[in-house]
């Protein structure tokens, strides 16, 4: 089967479009014939080594297929079941075999690109707005790169939540996008400073919670723009790690809660997961969100994807086909 992995981190020139033998299924596995995958940051960090695993590695953390064969003691899919699934590593690929209690049945109402699309960053805005903090009616929440793909969900998740939410976004394109999603207020970073601004916006009391997937760039100035007992949230590096810090200065900003959360931590059941998925999917089907997918490239274009992905110019989800 054709398969992208790395054997040496780095670029994306270190990814190897090429045949990898069938993955075997084991015990509690499905093997499951890929038809659509979402492109992350995870992948990337995969990728350069940030988050290190033994090569060859296989990359992609979201997929959805066709349940082809089960192991023997497999009650849980069959083949022929349509089916979803994140945080399990290997979906660069034509085929990939997943741990049966990580796969979700697609509803009937949805595609194959919608569900790829949508569980990983869905789920993970389930779990930041519904479980890391989560956010009660009338409460304010920050949101870094609102226009992007887990943004998006993230907004619209804190106004089902009834949140008042403000976004970051770089350009008045970008800031058209948030508003739609769910976004109260957008900041144009690339134009003002976002902290000022949202002390401005909460008339100087500053947000609950900050969700911030960006990292090093909006360190400093999401600490500055939380109130008092508030919630860093810290879930991604799109623009680096986040520096060395002195725990003392969350008490010299209001003594600030920090976390720095994982999908998987907060899908350790398959109720947990369950629960996320199924609540991800309704509301596409609802209406609730609305889908942006920006681009589907070919398997073999994945380094383009991650490319594009970097370069924080896209809007929605990146696709790939095998």
């Amino acid at each position: 089967m054709k398969a992208v992995f790395v054997t040496e981190f780095g670029g994306v020139e270190k990814l190897r479009y090429e045949d990898l033998p069938m993955p075997m299924v084991g015990d509690g596995q499905a093997l499951v014939k890929v038809h659509a995958i979402g492109v992350n940051f995870i992948d990337i960090y995969y990728r350069t080594g940030l988050y290190p695993a033994p090569p060859p590695v296989v990359l992609g953390m979201e997929a959805a297929g066709v349940v082809e064969r089960v192991a023997p003691t497999v009650k849980e899919v069959k083949p022929g079941d349509r089916v979803a699934w994140a945080m399990h590593r290997g979906a660069y690929a034509e085929h990939a075999a997943v741990p049966v209690w990580l796969l979700v049945p697609i509803p009937p109402e949805l595609d194959f690109q919608s569900a790829a699309a949508s569980l990983l960053q869905g789920m993970t805005a389930h779990y930041l707005t519904h479980s890391t903090y989560p956010l009660k009616e009338g409460e304010t929440c920050l949101v870094h790169a609102a226009a992007g793909g887990t943004g998006r969900w993230i907004a619209a998740a804190a106004k089902i939540r009834g949140a008042r939410v403000i976004g970051t976004a770089s350009t008045l394109e970008k800031e058209k996008i948030a508003r739609e999603a769910g976004c109260d207020e957008v900041i144009l970073y690339t134009e003002n400073d976002f902290e000022y601004e949202t002390r401005k916006l909460t008339g100087g009391r500053g947000v609950d919670v900050v969700y911030d997937s960006v990292g090093a760039a909006t360190w400093e100035k999401s600490l500055g723009s939380i109130r008092p007992r508030g919630m860093m949230v810290s879930f991604g590096n799109a623009s680096g790690a986040v520096p060395a810090f002195q725990p003392l200065a969350l008490s010299q900003k209001g003594s600030l809660f920090l976390t720095r959360p994982v999908l998987t931590h907060y899908c350790a059941t398959r109720d947990e997961l369950l629960w996320r998925a199924t609540d991800v999917f309704r509301w596409l089907i609802e209406g609730r969100f609305r889908l942006l997918i920006d681009k589907v490239y070919k398997l073999a274009d994945a380094g383009q994807a991650q490319t594009d992905l970097a370069s924080r110019k896209t809007a929605g989800k990146l696709l790939l086909v095998p």
